[in-house]
């Protein structure tokens, strides 16, 4: 799973055996080492929730001291997983600004070879002029 934080923004992008692992068991996470210490790491979660939040299909974000998540409603996330949609995104109010949210497919990207695209999903611009 990779992250990317950027201002008031956050994405994740899972590649397909991480997408299997996410629906099978509603949790994925990595975690980043800054050192030694057992505080000098930061763990980001991606997990799927029953029911949305009030009924919402909007993704929700959790943070923890060490830990960010974000949650997923479970029928979403299976819809997501089964169509052809590339990334599900939201935007929730923190109380002092709005937080965009990012969850998107990972693509082959069409200048690496195969190797590097071993495990991710078929780019649907592969065979065009980019």
């Amino acid at each position: 799973m990779k992250l990317r934080i950027k201002g008031d923004s956050l994405r994740l992008r899972i590649s397909p055996s991480e997408m299997t692992r996410l629906l099978e068991s509603g949790h994925i996470e990595e975690t980043i080492h800054f050192g030694p210490g057992q505080d000098a790491k930061l763990t980001y979660v991606l997990e799927t929730v029953d029911g949305g939040f009030g009924g919402s299909s909007a993704l929700s974000a959790r943070c923890q001291p060490a830990q960010i998540a974000v949650l997923i409603p479970a029928g979403r996330a299976h819809a997501w997983a089964n169509g052809n949609e590339v990334g599900l995104y939201s935007e929730i109010t923190t109380g002092i600004g709005k937080l965009e949210l990012a969850v998107e497919k990972d693509f082959a990207c069409l200048d690496r070879n195969d190797a590097g695209n071993s495990d991710s999903f078929p780019n649907p611009r592969q065979g065009s002029l980019c």
